[in-house]
């Protein structure tokens, strides 16, 4: 039987090479998770084809293409996205309050024009493949990384964003500082028997939940293995057995 509470938090991310392999996904899985997440390998690849296989099958969907442009051209992407039936899109909040405001403006008139409940729009804080180090060598950021993440999501907040993209490292603060109304989608989970990969603020999909993680993101460990259902069962079992209030 499908933990529904569990179930409403896990998206699964569709980043595999072809249309067929993303549909194989879609049909095994949409009974096990609540959202499915689109992002740019796959959208660049088969566009609208995918989207709409996902809409035929009444799941929700997350097109993940972390918006970063000009004002106007955000503005005019966003409601882009909603008229195609995001569910909920993001944007980068390095692109600044402006930007983030036009995104919200953009798919709100979408939402008003096509008559779609309101979008969630979720501001990309700092990406889970990005260190305190690479934060500092790099991108020359004196900050700490949990103090340049919390300087985003309230700018996110202020530009009418409904919660940004972190790591579970940030839940808390994110949390504590801007309500728990204030989404967080975490990247960068890994059950505990899974591979790292190329993500370095990592953590397991229990813990990210006992941090408050509003929906978790399952990728590689579910999507590259052996038989995907068994995967994504074994995540369950890990979640109902480590975090009891979800149950």
């Amino acid at each position: 039987m499908i933990n529904e509470k569990i179930r409403q938090k896990l998206v699964l991310a569709l980043d595999v090479e072809t249309i067929e392999k993303a549909k194989t996904l879609v049909d095994k899985l949409s009974p096990y998770v609540g959202v499915f997440k689109v992002g740019l390998e796959l959208f660049c690849g088969c566009g609208l084809e995918i989207i709409n296989y996902i809409k035929e099958k009444n799941s929700d969907f997350f097109l993940d293409v972390k918006l970063h442009d000009i004002p106007n051209t955000v503005e005019r992407a966003s409601y882009n996205i909603i008229k195609n039936g995001a569910t909920f899109f993001n944007v980068h909040t390095t692109g600044g309050i402006k930007m983030m405001k036009s995104a919200r403006e953009g798919a709100n008139k979408a939402s008003k024009d096509f008559n779609t409940k309101k979008p969630l729009i979720l501001g990309v804080s700092v990406l889970t493949s990005i260190d305190e180090q690479t934060l500092k060598d790099e991108l020359s950021n004196k900050k700490t990384l949990q103090e340049f993440v919390l300087d985003l999501a309230k700018n996110a907040k202020s530009a009418g964003l409904d919660g940004v993209v972190a790591s579970a490292n940030e839940i808390r603060l994110i949390k504590k500082e801007l309500g728990d109304d204030f989404l967080v989608l975490t990247p960068g989970i890994r059950p505990l028997w899974a591979n790292v990969d190329d993500q370095k603020r990592i953590n397991t999909p229990s813990n990210a939940i006992k941090n408050g993680a509003d929906f978790i993101v399952l990728g590689r460990a579910v999507t590259k293995a052996p038989d995907v259902v068994e995967a994504i069962k074994k995540i369950y079992e890990e979640i109902e057995k480590e975090v009891q209030e979800v149950i």
